[in-house]
């Protein structure tokens, strides 16, 4: 279901983002090219005599820098309509979620900080536009410099490829063995701003009142501990970033270059690989690498997008007011109130494994008649006055309008003359 709603934002932008993949298949088949073109020089052109090599190394340069303008100009294309195509996803989806926070009920509101809604949002998504880009664009690289490398690299030397494809696996069991520990991470990390965002929210919204009651200092205690658990999660991610990431450079990379210039130098000795040849394996080292690499990186943000991703689908799937149906019976929908409102046996809870906070309650208030409702804080006054506009839906009795249950009244039009 949220692979299916993820998709479903690409739908409005698939002509441009099918462009930008293909820009991305461009970079890469040229990319794939200019080693080719380096070997047919060294192994092809350069045994040839002075007269003849010169005009073929011409043209293979002229080649070399034509390709060199393609990569240039697919990867400016992909980059820069890619990262719209993913700001645009981006703002499609925060619309969404602002829309249906609308549509929730009241006690949706009364359950979740304000801070912490805005941090859905607005920071939960923030990374969005980088994942939509870069996901499908790095795995489909990533497959055509995989693929093309191979059958390339297969054809100059069948021995000297099983090295290279021997050791890749190490870095894709490494990435599987890091994912899951990024995705607590990162997940941890979006729970903890917002909590920081809605203590901060309810701290700077009620200044006038903290101001009033001398309350700084339990204030500031309060923000420094949702502070503190926010750098906490922070310094966890940075912690399996650096043993991730470092270990991906720094270790797993080099490695498979030493374990092919072991393997080229052997099989030079045995004269089964030229140096040339070599050479050649070397660069696409870098070309195979180079992704995996960005892949890494991709896997970062991959994680921290998958934990706003899975936080948006939770506010997503929650079920919205039902609003009666339209077209109800004009007695229904009365084109102005008089007033007399009447409550018969009313009772309410905010939850169903909560217990009443109204219990059979029955009023009846003529036209045109004010009444004060009086009680300590938390004995349901504001709770009463807010069934009356269907703010929260009764447990059990009616409540009528000159007459008419709210129940049966359109919801728009009804809100629209109350409030």
């Amino acid at each position: 279901m949220s692979l299916k709603k993820f998709l479903s934002f690409y739908k409005p932008y698939k002509f441009i983002f099918a462009l930008v993949l293909l820009c991305a298949a461009l970079s890469s088949l040229a990319a794939l090219a200019l080693p080719l073109c380096i070997r047919y020089i060294t192994v092809e052109v350069l045994a040839m005599g002075a007269e003849e090599a010169m005009p073929l190394i011409f043209n293979t340069v002229l080649l070399m820098l034509g390709l060199i303008v393609v990569l240039t100009v697919s990867g400016v294309f992909y980059d820069y309509k890619g990262h719209k195509v993913g700001a645009m996803m981006e703002r499609d989806m925060r619309n969404e979620l602002f829309n249906h926070c609308q549509k929730l009920p009241i006690r949706f509101f009364d359950r979740e900080k304000t801070g912490s809604l805005m941090s859905r949002i607005t920071n939960d998504l923030l990374n969005m536009a980088e994942f939509c880009h870069h996901g499908p664009e790095n795995i489909f690289m990533f497959l055509a410099s995989f693929v093309g490398s191979f059958i390339i690299l297969f054809n100059i030397n069948a021995r000297l490829t099983l090295v290279i494809f021997a050791l890749l696996p190490l870095m894709i069991i490494y990435t599987i063995f890091f994912q899951g520990r990024l995705r607590r991470a990162y997940r941890e990390s979006r729970e903890k701003i917002g909590d920081l965002n809605a203590d901060l929210e309810d701290t700077l919204s009620g200044i006038r009142v903290v101001k009033s009651f001398t309350n700084e200092e339990p204030e500031y205690k309060k923000f420094s501990s949702a502070n503190e658990k926010f750098f906490k999660g922070r310094v966890n991610i940075y912690k399996n970033e650096a043993f991730y990431f470092s270990v991906m450079d720094f270790f797993l990379t080099p490695l498979i270059t030493t374990g092919v210039v072991f393997a080229g130098a052997v099989f030079i000795s045995q004269s089964t690989v030229t140096a040339p040849d070599l050479i050649v394996f070397l660069l696409y080292v870098g070309y195979l690498t180079s992704p995996l690499s960005r892949i890494a990186q991709w896997v970062g943000q991959f994680q921290d997008a998958l934990a706003g991703f899975g936080r948006f689908t939770e506010v997503m799937n929650m079920k919205t007011e039902d609003l009666p149906a339209e077209n109800l019976p004009a007695e229904k929908s009365p084109p102005r109130f008089k007033g007399h409102v009447e409550f018969k046996n009313v009772s309410f809870r905010y939850g169903d494994e909560l217990e009443n906070v109204l219990e059979n309650i029955s009023l009846d208030i003529p036209a045109a008649t004010s009444i004060a409702l009086v009680g300590s804080s938390g004995a349901g006054k504001t709770t009463l006055c807010s069934l009356i506009p269907r703010f929260y839906e009764l447990s059990a009795g009616d409540i009528f309008i000159d007459g008419i249950n709210i129940k049966d009244m359109d919801l728009l039009f009804f809100n629209s003359k109350v409030l």
